[in-house]
């Protein structure tokens, strides 16, 4: 059964640069942890041939392993049986392991590289993917749900990984589409290669689907490890907290040169992250979509923590669509999972365009909204230099719910931009004027001192603190610490019903 059904068929993986899915789990869990279940299941099906075709395991490796000591539950698709294709006792197998990581309260690690469903057991293939389906969604919010694509994944069946937390892809083995090349081009005339159409720098960078993306399969399993080392087994349970050489009152004065005065001159907000948390490291999510927001996890004093943080590299940090909805999914899963958010506010607005209004920025929009404002974990906002209109009030302002507000001394808090607001208020005045240059120069200095000075938002207690930058990293220690045995009930109900 180890063996699998021949060494040509495991040739046939390596030489197509793929582990075998027992070699994966190998890298995946720590060595000699996997405990496996039902290896000897064969399927009962008839026709076609497949009665006389009934190899061990049905092309699913399932069971449980720890990952640095903690229990993970896993499955691993076999390629070499039946190009991985799904029957009915090979979903049977994955039904009865993931019920097992539910009731258990453990991860769940897919590791995906099947052809889809067995098109010679007919319906009941289809069946077990619809069986997968309701487990996934049950596991929600539940235990993480970790999808590793490790070869093609076609059809109905890209829907599991879908719906699970996080998606890991490997490039030039893995692709995820729902129609494949042949049908798009007999249905569009479009011609696309199979990486073209649904490869990991496709899906990491253009669509979304992948939040990861590596070169070649150790290394994304070592990431996995990586990842599941910053998460908790489940809801009830908060992530692991570490032991920190990183002193928690590290000031940080590099951080003035970092971030430029001027709000108009960009900088890179990563860098910044890297400064204020325990030994610069961080595991940043969907790194290529979304550019404008950064989404990472991270620690502060050994205890995990989710960034959300506007990167004024990349379209000045402004919010749109895309980034609206990478940020509202990381918030729903840090809150899931008892994970503070910590979110750094350097946001001019909301990106204009007919094309922005058309896709929907709108309902977009309200998504990030209604994540925070749902958020019952710790959350803690620091303004660094601007914050402007609705993106300042959905980038979790105190008026949505943040527990604490902080912001730098430079910072502006403001309906619009200086500029932009005196051509609005005064414009029959700058009209009228003699010299209108001179007068919007002198209305927008006056508009400055009146409503956008560092400490406005501060004295009308919009904002807790106004705090020393090189301080950033204690204060936020020293906040998460208070935080730490927050305890916040949302109303009673059967679930909310979130913007689409």
């Amino acid at each position: 059964v180890r063996r699998g059904p021949s060494e040509r068929a495991t040739e046939a993986q390596h030489a197509k640069g793929k582990l075998t899915a027992r070699e994966r789990i190998e890298l995946l869990l720590d060595e000699g942890s996997f405990q496996e279940v039902e290896p000897l299941r064969r399927h009962r099906a008839t026709g076609f041939g497949l009665e006389d075709r009934r190899p061990y395991t049905d092309g699913v490796v399932t069971g449980w392993g720890t990952v640095e000591g903690r229990t993970v539950f896993v499955y691993a698709h076999d390629f070499r049986i039946f190009g991985g294709a799904l029957g009915e006792a090979h979903a049977q197998k994955i039904h009865k392991i993931m019920d097992m990581a539910i009731a258990a309260g453990a991860p769940l690690v897919s590791l995906n590289d099947g052809a889809g469903a067995r098109i010679q057991e007919g319906v009941v293939a289809l069946a077990g993917y619809g069986g997968i389906f309701q487990r996934n969604t049950k596991a929600s919010g539940v235990i993480p749900q970790i999808s590793v694509m490790l070869g093609p994944c076609a059809g109905g069946a890209a829907y599991s990984p879908a719906l699970t937390d996080f998606v890991f892809m490997v490039r030039e083995t893995s692709q995820m589409f729902i129609t494949g090349p042949d049908v798009v081009q007999a249905v569009t005339g479009a011609q696309v290669s199979q990486n073209g159409l649904g490869g990991a720098d496709v899906h990491a960078a253009t669509s979304g689907v992948a939040h990861f993306a590596y070169d070649d399969e150790a290394t994304c399993l070592e990431e996995v490890r990586y990842l599941l080392s910053l998460l908790p087994s489940n809801n009830r349970e908060n992530p692991p907290r570490t032991e920190c050489a990183d002193p928690a009152g590290r000031r940080s004065e590099v951080l003035y040169d970092l971030v430029p005065a001027d709000g108009n001159r960009p900088y890179d907000m990563r860098a910044v992250i890297e400064e204020i948390v325990d030994d610069g490291e961080m595991l940043e999510v969907h790194e290529r979509w979304a550019t404008n927001i950064i989404c990472a996890l991270a620690r502060l004093d050994g205890q995990v923590v989710g960034v959300v943080a506007n990167q004024p590299q990349h379209l000045a940090g402004v919010l749109d669509i895309h980034a609206s909805e990478k940020a509202a999914r990381f918030v729903q899963m840090c809150d899931a999972f008892n994970i503070p958010i910590v979110t750094l506010l350097d946001v001019p607005g909301f990106l204009p365009g007919v094309d922005q209004e058309h896709g929907g920025i709108i309902r977009h929009g309200a998504k990030l909204l209604y994540a925070y404002c749902n958020a019952t974990v710790p959350r803690i906002s620091l303004v660094l230099r601007k914050a402007y209109g609705g993106a300042y009030i959905v980038m979790d302002s105190q008026s949505i719910g943040a527990d604490l507000t902080y912001a730098w001394p430079t910072n502006e808090i403001a309906v619009m931009g200086a500029e932009g607001a005196a051509g609005v208020i005064f414009r029959r005045q700058i009209a009228a004027a003699a010299d209108p240059e001179a007068t919007r120069a002198e209305l927008v200095k006056e508009y400055k001192a009146e409503l956008m000075h560092p400490y406005y938002a501060a004295e009308r207690g919009l904002v807790d603190d106004v705090i020393d930058p090189a301080d950033t990293r204690g204060v936020l220690i020293g906040a998460l610490a208070m935080l730490r045995t927050k305890h916040a009930d949302l109303p009673a109900r059967k679930h909310g019903n979130p913007p689409q």
